[in-house]
């Protein structure tokens, strides 16, 4: 069986969208598929696509198209197209961020409030 990468339209007339799918190369292009592994909207500019399962799928012997290959290529660099970043965000994860400490010289107006308050009360 020959697998290809390509896109499967979807969308009205007019308005065209894609989905990148895997699909047999003997059936027609929007019709049975595999596996969905991403989208792409040309009008929007917005491309999303699971970089990870392209490479267990090129592995196990699938042949890109050359639309699909150029997706992959700006996924896989980082590129942001009009804001939209093309990396997948299915399995991106967020670093956690430590919160910063308080500036040395915060600590210190901090604890001559304390004490000036406690001056006070005395």
């Amino acid at each position: 069986m020959a697998v290809k990468i390509r896109l499967r339209r979807t969308g009205k007339r007019n308005a065209p969208a894609h989905r990148i799918v895997v699909a047999d190369s003997r059936s027609p292009r929007d019709g049975r598929f595999i596996e969905s592994i991403g989208v792409y909207d040309p009008r929007r500019k917005f491309e999303q696509i699971d970089v990870e399962r392209v490479d267990y799928w090129v592995g196990n012997g699938a042949q890109v198209s050359e639309t699909v290959a150029a997706i992959v290529k700006r996924a896989r660099a980082g590129i942001v197209r009009d804001g939209v970043r093309t990396t997948p965000d299915r399995k991106a994860e967020i670093p956690a961020v430590a919160p910063e400490e308080a500036p040395p010289e915060a600590e210190e107006e901090e604890a001559a409030e304390d004490d000036e308050a406690e001056a006070d009360d005395e």
